[in-house]
């Protein structure tokens, strides 16, 4: 355990080597920004980072898949261990913005933050291998860059690879545009909400459209269960209760005159209550038996994937809090009022070691907000240093005593 003196000095060099390390930190997110790669396709943004700790002495490995890269260093006899986290996957979207580091791949975007996700976490990780001499003794550290967090598939491939083996706590950073820069978003508990995919098939007989008696149209009763969905499973959970059910695709026929065979609801169910997405599942389940007896359909419905919600852990978030408290000032440590009903695939690692995400501000001052997932995406990139810095005391921090307070806030 670090004696604060010896905690004060190391982090006063994380923060001055933080600084020096600047330019280089908006090259990376700009260079990546610049080269995006959706998931499923992070192969070269691996190279890219394996080449960042190799010429920096740090050990790395490469997961079974080939993208994503897990860094070890410090104390291999260290009784604990905590763990820094970045996604590094971009969105199939197309780049809008008129600035040298927009995309050069068409329809292929960093639209959720993840370039400044990977490069906040490159800067933390480049601080920390430059200040080892001024680490504790018994310090020690992972950094996991995790490809495919978008197609929520990437944790748990992460995790089969080992990248939570032997971590006591794990931390990460997700970029908030509606928060100005210099400003950091927290939350004790529920912070995202518990997402579920879901996608139900209805099976009829198709035909010629001009005789539709002689078929079992699936069309119609698709729109019916579309409409008994919005109107009923609101009805069926406590108002209390946030619950989010949005179909975002339909998929049906291949010509206007003929009925088909089959068509497809594609949606998601989100909630923050522990266990909702069952009451939900099971409602939109009688839905569709109704719909089966009166349109003379089949329906089946399947939940592809699920992530759990993320919940910050209480002594985990209050370390990382300390930490940022010194680079921000009190004002601007905000306590986000209620959870996000997004899904963010850091969750599952929370099924093996308590953690915490914060919310970083990236938003330009006077200017209107650049949405997630939007064309326009772009973040004030004084933010960078910031979360570096925070990523990296953080660390430092969590070594500081036993995590021993109440978890789960």
């Amino acid at each position: 355990m670090p004696t604060p003196q010896t905690a004060k000095t190391a982090a006063q060099r994380l923060d001055a080597t933080v600084n020096a390390l600047d330019s280089r930190i908006r090259g990376i997110r700009r260079f990546l920004h610049a080269h995006p790669e959706p998931s499923g396709e992070e192969f070269q943004t691996t190279a890219y980072l394996a080449d960042l700790a190799q010429d920096a002495g740090l050990d790395f490995r490469i997961p079974r898949a080939g993208r994503g890269l897990i860094i070890d260093a410090g104390a291999r006899d260290a009784p604990r261990r905590f763990a820094l986290r970045a996604d590094i996957d971009a969105l199939r979207l197309h780049d809008e913005k008129s600035v040298d580091y927009r995309s050069r791949a068409t329809n292929r975007m960093h639209a959720c933050g993840h370039d400044a996700h990977t490069a906040m976490a490159a800067g933390a990780v480049l601080a920390l291998a430059e200040c080892a001499d001024a680490m504790p003794a018994d310090f020690a550290w992972r950094a996991v860059f995790q490809p495919e967090e978008e197609t929520a598939t990437g944790a748990l491939a992460m995790i089969e690879d080992g990248a939570i083996e032997g971590i006591d706590a794990i931390i990460a950073l997700h970029v908030d545009p509606v928060l100005s820069v210099g400003e950091i978003g927290y939350r004790h508990g529920a912070l995202t909400a518990t997402c579920e995919e879901f996608h139900i098939t209805i099976e009829g007989r198709g035909g010629h459209g001009a005789r539709p008696h002689t078929t079992d149209d699936p069309v119609p009763a698709a729109a019916l269960a579309v409409q008994m969905i919005y109107t009923l499973v609101p009805r069926s959970v406590d108002a209390h209760a946030p619950t989010v059910v949005s179909i975002g695709m339909i998929e049906g026929g291949v010509n206007p005159n003929v009925i088909p065979n089959e068509v497809i609801l594609r949606g998601t169910i989100r909630t923050i209550e522990p266990g909702g997405e069952d009451t939900v599942r099971t409602r939109i389940q009688e839905v569709l038996e109704g719909i089966e007896r009166a349109a003379k359909v089949k329906c089946r419905l399947d939940t592809p994937y699920r992530i759990g919600g993320v919940r910050n852990d209480m002594a985990v978030t209050n370390r990382c809090l300390k930490a940022a408290r010194d680079l921000v000032t009190g004002d601007n440590l905000v306590p986000v009022p209620r959870p996000s009903m997004g899904g963010e695939d850091f969750a599952h690692y929370l099924d093996h070691a308590p953690g915490c995400m914060l919310r970083l501000g990236v938003g330009f001052p006077g200017q209107p907000v650049r949405h997630l997932h939007s064309n326009t995406f772009d973040i004030h990139e004084d933010a960078l240093a910031i979360g570096a810095k925070v990523l990296a005391r953080s660390l430092l921090e969590l070594h500081a005593g036993p995590l021993d307070e109440k978890h789960g806030g």
